[in-house]
């Protein structure tokens, strides 16, 4: 929750703003509902998996839409954006992303780059000229190949970080008491702990429409 929360207040959005969101796992979800808590007047989620997009039009009211179906996801964008761009694009990909054979292969079957940057890409082009892209998925060394001309002639600022849990947390249990979001919505599969592994494999490979399981100790009570 605070790694979606971050990553919408990276994004300096104003009252009004074209949000997109690349990745519709429990991040991206989560950056696209507190996208409207600080203004966006349009969030548009970009995933390729059909059962996670229909969870983002529900629990971050956005459009969602999948990349498999669209020729050039950074053209489509700009059509909807009557060609000038979003405000804010937030990668919550990171480097596990897919979409471009070039990136696949330099980044996960050859290992020549830190991961598949696809969805770096994809939010550099995709944001207007003096837009904002926030990036909370998660990137490593030692380099990725990335667009710096587009970045530099577009005049973009890049703010990216590890989620300020402590900083956070106080805003967002304000957030939850006050009834504004309910954490416990994007929970869709409660584990025992010792099941972990069977999590863990569930989530990576998509199965079951699992969005964010919850990992239960023994003797806990959950509500």
């Amino acid at each position: 929750m605070p790694t979606g929360y971050q990553a919408a207040e990276q994004g300096g959005i104003q009252k009004g703003d074209t949000v997109v969101v690349f990745g519709a796992g429990p991040v991206g979800l989560l950056a696209a509902r507190f996208a409207w808590f600080f203004g966006a007047g349009r969030v548009i989620v970009i995933d390729h998996v059909d059962y996670r997009l229909e969870f983002a039009r529900k629990f971050a009211f956005a459009e969602a839409y999948n990349f498999r179906e669209m020729k050039d996801p950074v053209v489509f964008l700009k059509k909807a954006t009557d060609y000038f761009g979003a405000d804010v694009c937030i990668d919550a990909v990171g480097c596990d992303g897919t979409g471009s054979a070039l990136q696949s292969i330099t980044g996960k079957a050859l290992m020549l780059q830190a991961g598949d940057a696809t969805a770096l890409h994809w939010a550099i082009n995709s944001v207007k000229k003096g837009g904002i892209v926030s990036i909370i998925g998660v990137y490593g060394p030692p380099w990725n190949l990335a667009p710096i001309g587009s970045l530099m002639n577009k005049g973009i600022t890049v703010r990216a970080n590890q989620a300020s849990v402590k900083r956070l947390l106080p805003k967002l249990i304000d957030h939850i008491m006050s009834g504004r979001i309910n954490p416990k919505e994007i929970i869709t599969h409660r584990l025992p702990l010792e099941e972990v592994s069977d999590g863990y494999r569930m989530f990576s490979d998509k199965l079951d429409h699992i969005i964010k399981p919850l990992l239960i100790p023994p003797r806990a009570n959950v509500a």
